[in-house]
């Protein structure tokens, strides 16, 4: 095999391999459970989070390839298993739980906010200890993706809010002069 010549050294781009494929494994657990939840969601906002989880799902895919594809650009292997995705992902699994859709929105959310958190620091990474600065924009652009998505999520539980016992809660509205600065 004809070693990469880059301006990476192996142990460089090692390093940022090994958090793309953390990347990858979230993101892969990330789509998992927005499927299900797409699937399995009920109740009178069934439409409109259906509809937003599709997009979502979508884009998380469209993700999972351009990750995979970094790790190869790099010249090493995604993570392409199962076990592998549980092992290396900061996201748990809820396993033989079903939320109602309230809880699905506040799951999705925590997930893409962890999401975030952890491509910050991989960002970081990226950048101070492994000097490849293509990977670090590459993961600023997913990061902007994922507070897109949990900006979307939390505005769907803001102001006239779904309780956890699926009712609307009125009195639970943010005021409207809390919002206008």
């Amino acid at each position: 095999m004809r070693p990469l010549n880059i301006g990476l050294s192996q142990e460089q781009r090692q390093g940022v391999i090994d958090l793309l494929n953390r990347d990858l494994s979230d993101a892969y657990l990330l789509l998992i459970k927005t499927k299900k939840y797409h699937w399995d969601v009920v109740g009178p906002q069934f439409r409109s989070l259906h509809t937003l989880w599709e997009e979502h799902y979508t884009a998380l895919t469209a993700n999972i390839d351009a990750l995979a594809e970094r790790v190869r650009a790099l010249g090493g292997y995604p993570i392409g298993t199962a076990k592998g995705f549980l092992e290396n992902s900061s996201i748990k699994e809820e396993a033989g739980t079903l939320p109602n859709a309230y809880g699905m929105v506040e799951n999705l959310v925590s997930d893409h906010e962890l999401i975030i958190r952890n491509l910050r620091d991989h960002v970081d990474q990226c950048g101070d200890n492994f000097h490849d600065q293509g990977t670090a924009d590459f993961l600023t652009g997913l990061m902007e993706q994922h507070e897109e998505m949990a900006w979307m999520l939390r505005s769907f539980i803001e102001g006239e809010q779904i309780t956890p016992d699926g009712k609307l809660s009125s009195d639970l509205r943010v005021p409207v002069e809390a919002n206008s600065r």
